[in-house]
């Protein structure tokens, strides 16, 4: 762990008092600067001079007014509202940060810790009330609020990064099954070609879909997540299939209709962790490359390589016939779909946040149970995590090793992309959390020299770093209860006020200074 001290660096940040109350963030006196000891320093080099330095955040997470202005019920609504206690402290989204009434302020947050772009979402329901994508129902609304906020970060010289779903699906095309059910693919085509038509000639970077492992493995798999499904055999396989089919049809209709006028591009939210062998040998070592098979690959390699993993075939389609199926529980793609899906990136964008230990279970013609039937039994492997990772919750653990070697494997396996990280982050348990966040400011210092060194040592083509959150937000099924922001949100209060963790005016410092040290001359 890097060793941080702390000195003040005397700066009033400019900003009237009217200005000051508005925010209501806690700024002016100081700012602070980090210097680091010695030992286990962070990496010295300057981030290449075109390289992009942001922060993220997602529509349902921050937004809040979750049925004014025309907008209609999406899933995590239904689900909120239906089944409190499925979420920590019966949290919802209704007010969430309140973002869709504060995001001027939000706005001048992003401006003060200078970034130099915005990942955010564009919310299907509110655009699109009833999910379906007519022209005449298209809701005026909430067409405005996304494009006056487009507006003023491109005013702000702030580059947009819209992702078109995360996670909000309405509920109209839930009740059609969801994303079971590949007639969804053609719903969220439809939906993304009005939203290039509505906002393609500011936005200019497009993500379709964001994060189709969580949402598939949690949301179909094991039912932690909305809509609550537990389809351990089939599901994420199924919700796997509509998702990628998803995303190529949305960038072929980019492509071949508002590409040549906007010049945009379009990629896809890929998530994984690192995995690492837990004894060294060639079943765990092997059980590593299943892991990112079947966590990873299931929705990249149709992307970038053509058809699932070969090794996710070949253990599906095997394990299916042994267990009696008539059928391969993994959906084939048609020789035309996989040329069809095949290319459909402009650039390869990934979330990661952690690493695990893969351990050799049984081999694929093992184990076969018909109650042990499910996505897991088919990869056979056994995840655990070293007591020695530091971690404040149980699914971020900081071992920035692991996102030097997954930025590698994305080069060396999918032929050497642009990578853009779209999300990375530490969290806080709420118990833990406060504005000293020396932790997140370590996580973040280690993760990005990391990145550097990945870049300048290993040649890995990384063009940009998000960091979740711009602001504490209502993650998911753990409510409020867990922190990732650079600024801290006040949920208890109606104003839902904002206050600038230290992290926010360190990585302010990493900003301007183009490196890791508060004193840019340090830096080569």
């Amino acid at each position: 762990m890097a060793m941080y001290s702390r000195t003040v660096i005397f700066s009033c940040f400019q900003i009237n008092v009217k200005m000051m109350k508005i925010l209501g963030i806690i700024w002016c006196t100081f700012v602070l600067g980090y210097t680091v000891a010695a030992t286990d320093s962070p990496d010295n080099r300057f981030f290449p001079e075109d390289f992009s330095l942001g922060v993220a955040t997602a529509a349902f997470q921050i937004e809040g007014a979750w049925n004014e202005s025309g907008k209609g019920e999406q899933l995590w609504d239904w689900w909120m509202h239906t089944y409190p206690d499925k979420t920590l402290n019966r949290d919802s989204g209704d007010v969430a940060c309140d973002s869709y009434h504060k995001w001027n302020e939000d706005l001048e947050l992003l401006k003060v810790l200078g970034v130099n772009h915005y990942r955010l979402s564009i919310s299907w329901s509110r655009i699109l009330p009833n999910g379906w994508a007519n022209i005449n129902t298209i809701n005026e609304e909430g067409v405005k609020y996304y494009r006056t906020l487009l507006e003023a970060l491109i005013e702000a010289g702030i580059t947009p990064y819209v992702t078109l779903y995360h996670w909000d699906l309405p509920i109209t095309l839930h009740q059609f099954g969801g994303w079971q059910n590949p007639i969804i693919a053609d719903h969220f085509a439809a939906y993304a070609r009005i939203c290039f038509e509505l906002f393609g000639d500011i936005v200019k970077n497009w993500i379709t879909l964001n994060e189709p492992h969580s949402y598939c493995f949690l949301g179909y798999g094991t039912g932690y997540h909305a809509p609550g499904y537990a389809l351990p055999s089939e599901g994420v396989y199924k919700c796997a299939y509509t998702s990628v089919l998803a995303h190529a049809k949305a960038w072929h209709i980019y492509d071949e209709e508002f590409r040549a006028t906007q010049k945009g591009r379009v990629s896809i939210v890929i998530d994984s962790p690192w995995f690492e062998p837990l004894t060294d040998t060639e079943q765990d070592r092997e059980a590593v490359q299943r892991e990112l098979d079947f966590f990873f690959g299931l929705y990249a390699n149709p992307i970038y390589n053509g058809n699932w993993p070969e090794q996710v075939i070949r253990i599906v389609d095997a394990r299916s016939e042994l267990e009696g199926y008539s059928y391969s529980r993994l959906p084939k793609f048609t020789e035309e779909e996989i040329q069809y899906i095949k290319g459909t990136s402009d650039f390869f964008s990934v979330n990661t946040y952690s690493a695990y230990l893969a351990h050799h279970q049984h081999n694929w013609d093992e184990s076969i149970d018909p109650d042990e039937v499910t996505y897991y039994a088919d990869q056979g492997v056994v995840n655990s995590v070293d007591p020695a990772w530091a971690s404040d919750v149980e699914w971020v653990h900081k071992v920035p090793a692991g996102f030097r070697k997954l930025l590698n494997y994305i080069h060396n396996t999918f032929g050497q992309p642009e990578i853009v990280v779209t999300e990375n982050g530490w969290a806080q348990n709420v118990t833990t959390a406060g504005t000293a966040d020396q932790d997140r400011i370590t996580y973040l210092s280690e993760y990005l020299s990391a990145l550097l060194e990945a870049i300048y040592e290993d040649g890995v083509n990384v063009s940009a770093y998000t960091v979740w959150s711009l602001m504490d937000n209502l993650e998911w099924a753990n409510g409020y209860q867990q922190k990732l922001g650079l600024v801290e949100v006040d949920f208890s209060d109606p104003e839902r006020t904002r206050t600038a963790k230290d992290s926010y005016f360190w990585y302010q410092m990493v900003t301007k200074n183009r490196c890791l040290y508060s004193d840019a001359s340090l830096c080569i």
